[in-house]
């Protein structure tokens, strides 16, 4: 049965151990600032950090209050990255991960364009790049073992189990508590369903999740205007290369008079 994880955000304290054991585990380094030459935690994702914790600050009766959020791929139930590839670099596979293989890929960030999280990322900084993002520890699955992330964090924000049962959790921790967390499960439905849930206390959309992802799986819909792409190049390739070669015998016939 594929795997699944439940992030209860009302227990993450921002000690970024999950990010540190990520970069541990997939030998990423730490990138440099542009403007001060520093190395510095990232804002966002990038090729160098798979998993990341944001902050959002709100004021409570004149106090400061904190939320920190874990992002990484969600790994879809049917990821459109994985749809609209042409070559198969990316695949979901039967434990839950949208897996990578770089000898498959060919560059052509489709993968950027249909994703609805914005979680793929590029090595714009290499000569010869690749796609960079999550793969789920998808090797310490196989081998019976707790992704990195989960197995560092002090609180227990993350759970990791068989989907149906961090599904059952998830809505157990809701009916338990009154009060406690909003109404709504992040990636129950969003996208078709992701392989990672979320709750909250807050609203998603005042932590800055993306609440326009549409209740179904997006393959289909990526597909039908992503594969547009290769037809529209061509015809700007054709008409460039026309109206070139009109432009050349013009100038032609003008030395010829």
């Amino acid at each position: 049965m594929a795997k699944g994880v439940l992030i209860d955000l009302t227990r993450c304290i921002g000690c970024r151990g999950c990010q540190v054991a990520c970069k541990e585990w997939n030998e990423r380094s730490v990138k440099k600032t542009t403007v001060t030459g520093n190395f510095t935690n990232p804002p966002e994702l990038n090729s160098e950090c798979y998993t990341h914790i944001r902050y959002v600050e709100e004021a409570k009766e004149d106090l400061p209050v904190w939320s920190f959020i874990k992002n990484q791929c969600l790994h879809c139930k049917k990821p459109a990255c994985a749809s609209v590839c042409p070559v198969e670099a990316l695949k979901k596979t039967e434990d839950g991960p949208v897996t990578y293989t770089f000898e498959r890929c060919i560059g052509c960030r489709y993968c950027m364009l249909a994703c609805p999280f914005y979680i793929p990322k590029y090595e714009w900084e290499k000569a010869i790049p690749w796609v960079r993002k999550c793969t789920f520890c998808s090797d310490r699955i196989q081998s019976g073992m707790v992704p990195s992330c989960i197995k560092v964090c002090p609180t227990n924000t993350m759970l990791y189990g068989e989907y149906d049962d961090i599904m059952k959790e998830a809505n157990s921790r809701i009916a338990n508590n009154p009060g406690k967390y909003v109404n709504h499960i992040y990636g129950k439905d969003e996208a078709g369903g992701t392989s990672w849930v979320y709750l909250s206390a807050i609203p998603f959309e005042s932590l800055g999740f993306n609440m326009n992802v549409p209740n179904t799986a997006l393959p289909d819909l990526t597909w039908a205007y992503i594969s547009k792409i290769p037809a529209v190049i061509g015809v700007v390739l054709t008409a460039g290369a026309i109206s070139w070669a009109i432009t050349r015998r013009n100038q032609n016939m003008d030395k010829e008079e």
